[in-house]
């Protein structure tokens, strides 16, 4: 098995494992149900890293590519996590509508939190589509 794809899985469960402390220490937040979406997040996320780890193999792509890709990612799963637990922390209402109605933390707590969900989306965009086209059938061809 590829490197890549065994730490791809080590932080697919390290994370998983984050995501289920994080469920257990959800009701001491300022916002419980941002709590529990930092919990989900850690899980959901975790999961996403393992089912990744496992079809890494099969993303064909450029080294340099690959290689900024798996960072991109992390950074994503990771940062998404951590800036979900920290709106629940700070009871921040930062592009949180349904988790975090009536919430609203110190202006530089919602610009931090505005900021983080903002490049966790546009990082988790970006790795999706270049996995997407590294795991189409031509790529495959190209790189062997």
């Amino acid at each position: 098995m590829e490197r890549s794809n065994r730490h791809l899985m080590w932080h697919g469960m390290f994370l998983f494992l984050l995501g289920l402390f994080t469920g257990f220490a959800e009701h001491s937040f300022a916002n419980i149900r941002m709590g529990l979406a930092a919990h989900l997040e850690g899980v959901m996320n975790g999961t996403f890293l393992l089912a990744l780890g496992a079809v890494w193999a099969h993303v064909h792509l450029p080294p340099a590519v690959k290689t900024a890709t798996y960072w991109i990612v992390l950074y994503a799963t990771y940062a998404n996590w951590l800036m979900t637990t920290l709106a629940a922390v700070f009871g921040t209402g930062a592009l949180s509508p349904i988790t975090a109605p009536g919430y609203k933390g110190q202006p530089w707590q919602e610009s931090f939190i505005t900021i983080g969900f903002m490049t966790v989306g546009l990082a988790y965009v970006a790795s999706s589509l270049i996995i997407l086209w590294g795991l189409r059938p031509r790529a495959h061809a190209l790189t062997t």
